[in-house]
């Protein structure tokens, strides 16, 4: 019988990256762009993280239980890749063109403040790590866990790059950031 829970999980992550494949052509250019070795804080623990989250299975310690398992616990873990999708695909499109992977600055960049930017300053990062969590509720182990967590600390040092660039670029960066938690509404 398939995992039809797992297979949504699987088609959430593909409708992402298809979705970002297709949106980004309709990028601006870029104005300015750090260097790759500055992105290797930030990349080294996505990587990671990803490998880890995506690992069926690792050798103890790291499949130890964490959460169990229950009839639910996939389909849960599914509603919440759901929900993460919505969050980081509204994101994206509300921030159409500034997009980019890396840190960078675009042509004619606008600080949005609309949409999910409206809760958040990097709903997309809210959105991915929400996505992150799916396999972690599905299976439970530890290493599942400790990878959304990996890809978080990841999320969080690509974050604080971004954040001083907008605040070199749109003084009213700093209002916005006062005001809009990073991460989660109301707490981080």
């Amino acid at each position: 019988m398939p995992n039809i829970p797992g297979l949504i999980i699987l088609g959430c992550w593909l409708a992402l990256l298809l979705y970002w494949l297709i949106s980004w052509f309709a990028v601006k250019a870029t104005a300015e762009r750090k260097s790759y070795a500055s992105s290797l804080p930030y990349r080294i623990p996505l990587i990671a993280g990803a490998i880890t989250v995506v690992k069926i299975y690792l050798p103890y310690p790291w499949n130890l239980p964490l959460t169990p398992y229950t009839i639910l616990t996939p389909w849960i873990g599914a509603a919440v890749c759901v929900i993460g999708l919505g969050i980081a695909l509204w994101s994206r499109w509300t921030l159409a063109g500034n997009w980019s992977s890396d840190v960078r600055l675009k042509q004619g960049h606008e600080l949005v403040k609309t949409g999910p930017y409206r809760f958040v300053r990097h709903p997309i990062y809210t959105g991915i790590l929400v996505m992150c969590f799916a396999p972690a509720i599905q299976f439970g182990r530890l290493h599942h866990w400790l990878g959304a967590l990996i890809i978080g600390i990841g999320l969080w040092i690509k974050l604080k790059q971004e954040e001083k660039v907008m605040l070199q670029h749109f003084p009213e960066y700093a209002e916005y950031r006062k005001r809009v938690k990073a991460l989660v509404p109301f707490l981080i």
